[in-house]
Formats: structure tokens, C-alpha cells, sequence
């Protein structure tokens, strides 16, 4: 099959590779790619979120099969569009998609399916804002009502900086702190079926030792060998398929890529929050150990046909991703700055050096286009023999005034 990617993050990088090793897949496109994936494959210029676009550069190519991999291109609708000229899209509705493009939609499904989650209030104002706050007290957690490139969030135990953070989105949703490990569990589903792929946990702070902002994730590992053993088929049961029950229920079917973004709390699994996408960068490591084919598992999914899909295979051992990101990120990351290094750290045993924001200069040369710039990813026996490989290979990476975390993976919880 022929398959055309939409994104242009590491995330998409991740996906390329992973279908490159399909033998189902023929030939692989994306759009609109960043420098990486154009090393790797075709690329086309094309705005993401824009639906018909999207579409005509499927229908052009004569694409089988069009994976959406961003947020954005979700909730503007580009799957509809896709799938209105007859080609099978991996991805969930505009409508269906609104279970990351809300917050409050998804405590509204969450509720009404059953699935434990944070005690949250929706609040449109300040003095509601400001009771939520009260009521529930530190650490506030303070999270956008719309998407946010996974910045949207405010966790704090100062109540003027969480009463700030709340006025400026306008829209928000405050909710209980939930205490204990995050784990990030995605499920391929076709609206009715779902697939578990392995558990990943991801970094979100800026540095170590989880301080500073939040980013979009500074880095990842799977899997998770202090998780419990149940742990999957306890979310499946729980909360997984009674979402897409619900959903199913309300008539807006979800297929595509549900990410459970879950606290194992002192009272059991709780969701922080529903994306309806593969995240990042937990999908760098994640996919790295898979070794059954990603296309046909995505177009089971897209056309209805997971039931009877095989189960994916994962290769032995563990995957840790490092994300190296620019000067100046999260707050304002400085582009334009040269990238150097990039075959030494390639050549590392286990590694995949996965592109982020990066473009090609006019002089060939390979330079930052955005905040989160490479994502480092190793495999290896154990975690410890991939971490070791990822940050071997960060170390031969240069990039003026970028930053990195130095302790991805360094004590799993």
C-alpha cells in the first residue's frame, strides 16, 4: 500500500520509519515533513490543517492509506475529508476528535461512561475560577478547555500564578491534583475494537529533576517494569472501551489513536486527560520496539477491520527517547541555528535520530526550524543499555544553547 503521512514532528519521523520496515507498505509520503523525513522519503508541501488540501494531496498521489499525525489537522476535520473521496484515513473524525479539542467534553464522556478520573469544574470566569481553586486546593492544576501543544496545563502550588494562568485561557478546566506515577497507554481502535499498544512514561518539565515549565515532552521510555501486571487490561476494561462505547453511544464514533494519559494514584488509575492522536515523544520510543507491521495494523483500524487484525509483536528489551530542544524553549526557542553531528550520533548501536523541527538551509545545511529539534531514540537489552545509548548518541549532537535532560529514564517509576 502507498501511504501518505501528515505532520512534520518527530512523531511523523517515528511513523515514516516504522512503515519504511513494513513489507505491507509500498511507498511512503509525507507532508509536510521536516528535513529528516525528507532524507527518508518523498515530501510535499501542503498546509496540514487544512481539509481539502490534505485531501487533493491524497487523491493526488493516489494514496491507500493517509495517517494524520498532529492535533490540529484532527479537530479541523482533515479525516473527513480524506475519507469524503473514498481513501481510508487513520485518525478520528473532527467531531470525534473533540475528545483532546475539549476538556470539558471529555470529563462530559468520561462521566457518563463511568471512567475514573479527577474531580473537575469547568470555570468561564474569574470568581469561578477562583472558587475551583479553593475548593480544591494545592497543588492546582489548571488546564486550557482547548488544544495547547501539550502546554496548555498549569500545575502549582502558588494560587496567584494558577488564578493567572486560568483568566489568561479564558476557558479552563480546574481540577484535584492526582498523586503517583503518569503513564501514557495508546490503543489503536476502529470504533469499536481496540488494540493496546505497550506502556510508555514521558518527561514534561523543561529539566531535570522535573522542574521548570511544561513542554510538549522532553523525553520517554518504554516499557515500564515497575507497572503492574494488570495494569493493561485493568485500563482496557475501565476505561479504554467504555469511552469508545460511549462515544459510539452518542453517535460519533472514535477510530483512530486513543492516547490515555493515566495517574496511578493511592485509589487506583485515574486519566489526567484523553489525546486522540500518538503522542510524542512517547511514540519515538514506543514504536522503536515494535516489529509487526505498523501500515496494516493502522488500515484494519481506518477501514473497520481490527477484530481480525493480528496482535502487534514487540521486540525484547526497552526504548528510550532523549529530546534535545533549542535555545530558548519552551518560553521562545531561537531557530535558524546550525545542526551538527547528526551521522556520529545516527552511527551509535540501537539509535534513531528522529527530526523535529528541522528544515534544510539554502545551503544544504541542516538547521532548527522549531522548539523540540531531535528526538534521540535507543534500544537495547534494558533500560539502562538504551539509556546509555541515547545519551551517547545526544552527546555527539551540536546545536548553539540547546538543552537536554540528563536523567530520561534514570530511576523508572
Amino acid at each position: 500500500m502507498k501511504v501518505l503521512v501528515i505532520g512534520s514532528g518527530a512523531r511523523e519521523h517515528a511513523l515514516v520509519r516504522c512503515l519504511l520496515r513494513d513489507p505491507e507498505v509500498s511507498e511512503v509520503h509525507a507532508a509536510p515533513g521536516n528535513a529528516g523525513i525528507a532524507a527518508d522519503v518523498a515530501v510535499h508541501s501542503v498546509v496540514a490543517d487544512q481539509p481539502e488540501a490534505v485531501a487533493d494531496l491524497a487523491a493526488r498521489l493516489g494514496t491507500d492509506l493517509v495517517v494524520v499525525g498532529p492535533e490540529v489537522p484532527l479537530v479541523a476535520g482533515v479525516t473527513d475529508a480524506v475519507k469524503a473521496r473514498g481513501i481510508a484515513c487513520f485518525g478520528p473524525s473532527g467531531r470525534a476528535a473533540k475528545l483532546e479539542g475539549s476538556k470539558a467534553f471529555a470529563k462530559d464522556v468520561m462521566a457518563a461512561a463511568e471512567v475514573p478520573t479527577a474531580m473537575a469544574v469547568v470555570c468561564e470566569t474569574r470568581a469561578e475560577a477562583e472558587a475551583a481553586l479553593d475548593r480544591f486546593g494545592a497543588p492546582y492544576v489548571v488546564k486550557d478547555d482547548g488544544l495547547a501543544a501539550g502546554k496548555g496545563v498549569v500545575v502549582t502550588d502558588d494560587r496567584a500564578a494558577a488564578l493567572e494562568h486560568a483568566v489568561a485561557c479564558g476557558r479552563v478546566v480546574i481540577e484535584e491534583y492526582l498523586d503517583g506515577p503518569e503513564v501514557s497507554l495508546f490503543c489503536v481502535t476502529d470504533g469499536r475494537v481496540a488494540v493496546p499498544l505497550t506502556p510508555a512514561q514521558d518527561f514534561k518539565r523543561a529539566y531535570d529533576g522535573d522542574e521548570g515549565p511544561n513542554t510538549g515532552g522532553m523525553g520517554a521510555y518504554t516499557p515500564l517494569p515497575w507497572a503492574p501486571d494488570d495494569l493493561v487490561g485493568d485500563v482496557m476494561a475501565r476505561v479504554v472501551q467504555p469511552t469508545i462505547d460511549e462515544m459510539l453511544r452518542r453517535g460519533i464514533p472514535f477510530a483512530g489513536l486513543l492516547y490515555a494519559g493515566l495517574a496511578l494514584t493511592s485509589r487506583g488509575v485515574r486519566v489526567v486527560e484523553f489525546n486522540a492522536r500518538f503522542g510524542d515523544p512517547e511514540t519515538q520510543a514506543v514504536l522503536a520496539r515494535l516489529r509487526s507491521g505498523l501500515g496494516g495494523l493502522l488500515r484494519a483500524a481506518a477501514t473497520g477491520g481490527l477484530a481480525q487484525h493480528p496482535e502487534p509483536v514487540w521486540q525484547d528489551g526497552a526504548a528510550v527517547t532523549v529530546v534535545i530542544a533549542a535555545n530558548g524553549y519552551p518560553a521562545a526557542p531561537r531557530t535558524g541555528d546550525p545542526i551538527g553531528g547528526l551521522a556520529e550520533a545516527g552511527a551509535v548501536k540501537g539509535v534513531e535520530v528522529l527530526h523535529a523541527g528541522t528544515r534544510l538551509a539554502p545551503d544544504g545545511t541542516v538547521v532548527s526550524s522549531g522548539g523540540r529539534v531531535l528526538s534521540v531514540t535507543a534500544t537495547g537489552e534494558d533500560i539502562d543499555e538504551a539509556r546509555a545509548r541515547a545519551y551517547e548518541a545526544a552527546g555527539h549532537i551540536t546545536l548553539d544553547g540547546s538543552h537536554y535532560r540528563t536523567d530520561i529514564a534514570l530511576r523508572p517509576r
